[in-house]
């Protein structure tokens, strides 16, 4: 969202209008920061004691910002000295440290003033209140949030809004919201029984049943189907490996406070953060001479981060991670025919799942003004943020730059995939990376013999497996199609009478590979057909006296009713 966008003022300027009707209720409360998200905005305050507001005061708060709209307030801006700033906001010790961190990157210091209330802002801001439609907006939710999202500093209350140009817009989006409430994928998943948590395992680590298992498996297979005709090779991994191994790629930094850590008898190791420094391993371990490149090496595997325990979520945040990755080493000429291949294979699996098309591409650069976010020197990253460039405008992908979004070791292009109800998700990711190969000295000869790092390629089609999923459930809302669903086809005798013919089905099937299940329970007919509706299976077969006085099969679908009575050979056909 452009800052310049009327609905990002509008956001932006009830973030502050919320700020002054939470003073009015806790006139000692401390203001920190509020900035605007998507669908609304955010602000985080620390309460004095005994004055943190329940669920109740989030209407108190809307009727006082209502008030506050129709007083048709100004927004004022005025740039002060960092003298005048700390005078401003001398009790607050939040203001002070972001007062700090704008002096230290050189910034000028501006606050907006509203009514009586002054706040340390960039903005931009509305010029009135009167701009906000005072129905279009909600006060919705409230939640805790360390300061600055460090869990070492103090919790603060984060008390959240919705905010859209009209109200026309603002309901719309609540009923998105209450699809997605329906959608969402720990309901459905429970229902499905496709995965479990245990407290005995622990936080964050999903347990996947045999209909989970089967979701992924159908993933991971189609994926490697694809990928396999360019000559992608799959290998395996350890799940651990010495911290040194990180230290070396730069990983160790960056995820200093995720690494997962674990003691043996005689030496220490770190669960993989990720996988890319154990495939560097796997291309070092015999000479390379340029008619060996490119090297394709790709493998599922699990690597892990030691999230906080308030921000495990379903399968969205999990600590155990089956990451889809991708490694190929390559030499500079040979860098463009590999991404626009990785990029085929992203066109094939997504349209196969349904979402390409509904999609954008980024190009995602470095922050020019904090290189030391980065590893590798300035004319490098300029280098392959160039071939990037260039790929992109060759593919028409039609990418936005992203200025800041780049990866540790190098720049990439995302794609962003929609959904059924309109969010936005980064799913694939082509990740290029002149840095890595050089801090683990990779080699290989040229045809001039002389020794040169190569290029490394970093992919991933689908990300991780767990996110993916809940993706794909809240889109599918279930409703998978026939290649994902964990179960294809039930199988749903009539009678006790009618359980022999559909075992003799069930065999079949497997012998097909067709993922199907029977249901001879001793439940009622109608009972049976409402179960396999609720477990959202794709197609289910009906055996009664008819079927097997005629030895066919009733075929019912899921999406389209009754499709007619079958003999074997076209009802396998009809499902293939």
């Amino acid at each position: 969202m452009n800052k310049e966008d009327k609905i990002f003022k509008i956001r932006h300027s009830l973030a502050h209008l919320l700020a002054m009707a939470v003073l009015d209720f806790d006139p000692k409360v401390k203001v920190t920061i509020g900035p605007v998200i998507d669908n609304g905005f955010y602000y985080d305050f620390d309460f004095s004691d005994g004055k943190t507001p329940t669920e109740k005061d989030l209407k108190t708060f809307q009727k006082t910002i209502k008030k506050l709209i129709n007083k048709k307030l100004d927004f004022e801006r005025k740039e002060v000295s960092e003298k005048e700033a700390r005078e401003i906001f001398k009790d607050n010790p939040y203001k002070l440290e972001l007062i700090d961190e704008i002096v230290n990157d050189g910034q000028k210091i501006s606050i907006y003033s509203t009514g009586d209330f002054v706040d340390l802002c960039s903005g931009p801001h509305i010029e009135n209140t009167k701009e906000i439609d005072a129905e279009a907006f909600e006060i919705n939710k409230m939640a805790g949030a360390y300061w600055r999202g460090d869990e070492k500093n103090k919790m603060l209350t984060r008390i959240y809004g919705l905010a859209f140009e009209n109200a026309a817009a603002l309901e719309e989006h609540k009923k998105k919201m209450a699809e997605a409430a329906e959608r969402d994928h720990r309901k459905i998943s429970k229902e499905m029984n496709l995965y479990t948590f245990s407290e005995l395992v622990g936080a964050g680590l999903p347990l996947f049943t045999p209909k989970g298992t089967a979701i992924r498996n159908a993933l991971k297979n189609r994926l490697f189907e694809i990928s396999a005709r360019y000559d992608m090779q799959e290998v395996t991994i350890p799940h651990l490996a010495k911290k040194k191994l990180y230290e070396i790629s730069g990983h160790a930094a960056k995820f200093s406070d995720e690494l997962i850590k674990v003691v043996s008898h005689y030496d220490e190791f770190v669960l993989k953060p990720v996988n890319c420094p154990h495939h560097t391993q796997i291309y070092a371990s015999i000479p390379r001479s340029y008619r060996d490149l490119p090297v394709r090496l790709m493998e599922s595997t699990m690597q892990y981060r030691d999230e906080m325990p308030g921000e495990i979520s379903g399968l969205t945040r999990v600590r155990s991670i089956t990451c889809d990755d991708g490694h190929i080493f390559c030499t500079p000429e040979q860098v463009k025919n590999e991404v626009k291949s990785i990029a085929k294979i992203i066109e094939e699996f997504y349209t196969d799942i349904g979402l390409f098309g509904s999609h954008w591409v980024s190009l995602s650069t470095s922050d020019k003004k904090h290189p030391e976010k980065y590893i590798g020197d300035p004319e490098t990253w300029k280098k392959s943020e160039q071939i990037l460039k260039e790929i992109s405008e060759e593919l028409n992908l039609g990418a936005k730059t992203m200025e800041g979004e780049a990866a540790l070791y190098g720049p990439k292009i995302d794609y962003m995939f929609k959904d059924s109800l309109g969010r936005e998700w980064q799913l694939a990711t082509i990740q290029l990376d002149f840095n890595m190969p050089k801090r683990f000295g990779l080699e290989y000869t040229d045809k001039d013999g002389q020794k040169k790092p190569p290029v490394m390629i970093h992919r991933a089609i689908l990300g991780s497996y767990e996110r993916f999923l809940a993706i794909l459930i809240e889109h599918f809302a279930g409703n998978f199609p026939f290649w994902i669903a964990p179960v294809q086809v039930k199988i749903l005798p009539v009678g006790e009478t009618h359980n022999e013919k559909a075992l003799e089905l069930l065999a079949e099937f497997k012998k097909r590979k067709i993922r199907a299940e029977i249901d001879d329970s001793n439940d009622g007919f109608g009972k049976k057909v409402r179960k396999a509706k609720i477990e959202k299976v794709p197609y289910f077969v009906v055996i009664g006296d008819k079927e097997i006085a005629e030895d066919k099969f009733t075929l019912e679908s899921r999406d389209k009713g009754n499709i007619g009575m079958l003999d074997l050979e076209k009802l396998v056909e009809d499902l293939k």
